[in-house]
């Protein structure tokens, strides 16, 4: 879905915290432009200050991309925090999926910031998000670490990857793709929640080898109470 368009305003800047300023009037042009089309010049003139004066807070303009894309995880991670669910965990684990890829239709270049490119200062920055999903699977995963961290990823990539087929048109366009995008993450997420203990790899968590033991034995006596004919076949 193509970025959202405001009308351009210019912001009349006083005295104040300038470095903040900018991280809102930069927010402000991505959402308008997008991140390509983004510049300190237009930020300075927004502001109506000298094409100088951001450089006494950032270094250069990819410096003040990661300051905008920490504020991105943080305006992500109260999407997910604000998303209506239910009080189980598999329905909170869900609403996350769901405010993610509503966040990601809703402020595209804001996402693009947050996961364009990698870096350390991007990767810290996105660490709330990955631990929201995180929280989120710990319930579902019996208080085992690492089982809640396989079930985090593995929703948390198909938050993204539905996000992605969003923005490449693949659900459609308007809101009505927005929707479909939104219903079929949270399908895949209560997918891969009820197949959670084959999401760990074997011997790497306690929880998950014992819900598998424990699903193989179910079906083993499965089998041996079927009648010998259907065994055979």
């Amino acid at each position: 879905m193509p970025p959202s368009k405001r009308p351009t305003r210019r912001r009349s800047y006083h005295h104040g915290d300038l470095r903040a300023a900018l991280i809102d009037t930069a927010l402000e042009l991505i959402a308008e432009q997008g991140v390509q089309a983004f510049s300190m010049a237009e930020a300075s003139r927004r502001l109506g200050v000298a094409v100088s004066a951001p450089y006494r807070h950032f270094a250069d303009r990819d410096e003040l991309l990661l300051a905008v894309g920490a504020r991105a995880g943080e305006l992500l991670v109260a999407a997910v925090t604000a998303e209506r669910g239910g009080s189980a965990p598999e329905d909170r684990l869900v609403a996350v999926a769901r405010g993610y890829v509503r966040f990601a239709a809703r402020h595209r270049a804001l996402f693009e910031v947050l996961f364009g490119s990698w870096s350390p200062e991007m990767e810290r920055a996105s660490q709330p998000v990955k631990e929201a999903f995180q929280s989120g699977s710990m319930a579902l995963a019996g208080g085992d670490p690492v089982a809640a961290e396989s079930l985090g990823m593995a929703v948390a990539a198909t938050a993204h990857g539905h996000a992605g087929l969003l923005h490449l048109g693949a659900f459609g366009t308007g809101e009505q793709a927005v929707d479909r995008a939104v219903r079929h993450a949270a399908a895949a997420t209560l997918a891969l929640i009820a197949g959670r203990a084959r999401l760990t790899p074997s011997g790497d968590s306690a929880t998950a080898s014992a819900a598998a033991d424990d699903e193989h034995r179910h079906e083993g006596r499965a089998h041996h109470d079927r009648p010998p004919a259907e065994q055979e076949a």
